[in-house]
């Protein structure tokens, strides 16, 4: 017998539906935990504005371009990433994601200029961009595609969850702890390190890295969704061969520019939110509670959204991702005209910016649930990588858009309608998708 090749009558026994499921929540675990600290090393930028332009003078412009950087080499980077943890496996590209994400933080915390800022923040962005894509490539291999919307769904959660905790942290450290802007990269990044040993220790890439066989049921799903069409085919194994297989899908071109018109949006609230609660009077506004504290709402309000965009696209709609998507982005539009709008109290800006978060990232969870439902699981980190260049090709070309608005007319308020009208942009073009 070949030491290539195990014969059917050689392998393990599936093992029962009850283990399995344990194993299955173990690796969504793992991603999810791992994925909840990954955010710490690059969301937290918006918040170092103030102070870098207070000691270094930079325009908004300008920092708004750095900011694209980032977004810009991550996208490049989730183009190649994805590629190689289908390649090389995305326990693998994760792990080293979060551990060069934390250096580049680290080295960032100690630039002098424009120059370095860029050159240090972007490539922190393609270290970045080891993380998601890998970590959908596990969970694909592990969830079949009846429950995608819900797994991803839950791994939406942690990187919506990720926000809230890159927002608290950053607000802990220039508000609470009173450090200057070098200090929010170097204190929270350190729980991305810990995420990322943490999933090393824990996850495995697929079954068989177990030695396992999964339950009947298990392959079963995935054999109907084959025999029904489901899935690209690459005439190859070769990376090349993954590339020209999605590319060549039209859905997956749909995908890619809804979701890049969800991501401006979305990095225009993380980024600018901050800024915009962080007027020059922010620290003895009379209004009971801290401004800086209410932008908190945003993230807390996009991780429930990605909870229950998934399991809604599962349950309520049979799978088919475009109709939520496209519902929870034209109630994203309303609710961010109604924060630019509306005279509104701390409280009911708490409740009104939660709701622009909750629509405006809900529906990531069905974009990562459609990638793999359009190129199955074997081209599942290639797909995701794709789609993700796309979303954040989109986001990095807003940002210093965003910021020459800003710095044109003054007003740090709107962000708000340009939020509204990409998230009907990506409304319209969600509803191209048809699956």
């Amino acid at each position: 017998m070949s030491t290539t090749s195990v014969s059917a009558d050689h392998l393990p026994a599936p093992v029962s539906e009850e283990k399995f499921r344990k194993l299955q929540w173990r690796m969504l675990l793992a991603a999810m935990f791992c994925y909840l600290f990954f955010y710490t090393g690059r969301q937290t930028f918006g918040f170092a504005i103030p102070g870098i332009q207070a000691e270094l003078g930079i325009s908004k412009a300008t920092l708004g371009a750095i900011s694209g950087i980032l977004l810009w080499t991550y996208a490049v980077g989730q183009a190649v990433n994805g590629n190689l943890a289908d390649k090389y496996g995305g326990r693998r590209i994760m792990t080293l994601g979060a551990i060069l994400s934390t250096i580049m933080n680290w080295c960032t915390s100690f630039a002098t200029g424009p120059k370095s800022l860029a050159v240090l923040w972007g490539g922190n962005g393609f270290a970045q961009a080891m993380g998601w894509a890998a970590g959908g490539r596990v969970i694909s291999n592990w969830w079949t595609p009846h429950e995608r919307g819900k797994s991803f769904g839950f791994y939406t959660f942690a990187a919506g969850s990720a926000s809230v905790l890159a927002f608290v942290t950053s607000t802990l450290v220039v508000d609470t702890f009173e450090l200057d802007w070098r200090w929010i990269f170097r204190i929270p990044v350190l729980l991305m390190l810990v995420g990322g040993l943490t999933f090393w220790l824990t996850a495995r890439d697929k079954p068989s890295d177990l030695k396992i066989t999964p339950p009947k049921k298990f392959l079963e799903d995935h054999e109907k969704v084959s025999v029904k069409g489901d899935g690209l085919t690459a005439k190859g194994e070769s990376s090349w061969a993954r590339y020209k297989a999605v590319l060549r899908s039209p859905k997956i071109w749909s995908t890619g520019i809804a979701i890049g018109f969800l991501n401006s949006a979305r990095y225009g609230l993380l980024i600018w939110v901050p800024v915009y609660f962080l007027g020059s009077d922010w620290k003895t506004a009379d209004t009971g509670i801290s401004p800086i504290w209410i932008s908190v709402a945003l993230p807390v309000g996009m991780a429930v959204g990605a909870l229950t965009n998934g399991t809604i696209s599962d349950k309520l709609f049979g799978s088919r991702r475009d109709r939520p998507i496209a519902l929870f982005m034209i109630l994203g539009a309303v609710f961010a005209m109604g924060m630019y709008l509306l005279p509104l109290s701390p409280v009911l800006g708490i409740v009104v910016l939660f709701f622009t978060g909750f629509f405006v990232y809900g529906p990531q969870s069905s974009f990562w649930a459609l990638c793999p439902d359009i190129a199955g699981k074997k081209m599942a980190g290639t797909a995701i990588g794709i789609v993700n260049f796309f979303s954040y090709l989109f986001a990095g070309t807003a940002e210093p858009i965003i910021g020459a608005f800003m710095d044109a007319t003054g007003q740090t308020n709107m962000i708000f309608p340009i939020v509204a009208v990409s998230c009907v942009c990506s409304a319209l073009a969600a509803l191209t998708i048809r699956r």
